[in-house]
């Protein structure tokens, strides 16, 4: 599209304002007299509606978020330790082996599955099936 073939309207120019009385824009310069919105560097925050109680505090929230919730402890059956090469499990190893998230704090051991080899287990919890199961298998648990 050229210049020339806009519509009456399209361009429109700059708003000229302290420029006398007779344009309009004079003397304030559409700003008012004094208050916030008068001085240089004001600006509104987004959502502000002049005081009114702005929209989003008028709707109902919406949703849940279970981050509130969420607990850093990891979860291990003790089926996924077979899979490790190492007899010595601990948080490290669990990384290294990708069974865990690499920013874990802590690690509990449940019993599903089947243990076929002695382990040293070291973790932060434990529950009684996957103690057995390890002590049964000839290995250790260690609860740190």
């Amino acid at each position: 599209m050229k210049h020339h073939n806009l519509p009456k309207g399209a361009n429109r120019g700059k708003k000229r304002l302290g420029r006398g009385e007779a344009n309009g824009h004079g003397k304030t310069c559409c700003r008012g007299h004094k208050g916030a919105g008068a001085r240089s560097g004001y600006s509104l925050r987004a959502g502000f509606e002049g005081g009114q109680m702005p929209l989003y505090r008028k709707l109902p929230q919406r949703g849940f978020n279970r981050s509130r919730f969420q607990s850093d402890i990891e979860i291990v059956n003790v089926g996924q330790l077979d899979k490790l090469s190492s007899n010595e499990v601990d948080l490290q190893t669990l990384k290294e082996a990708g069974i865990i998230r690499s920013n874990a704090k802590s690690v509990k051991l449940l019993g599903s599955g089947e243990v076929t080899k002695s382990l040293q287990v070291k973790v932060n919890f434990s529950s009684a099936s996957a103690s057995k199961k390890i002590e049964a298998a000839g290995g250790t648990i260690t609860i740190a």
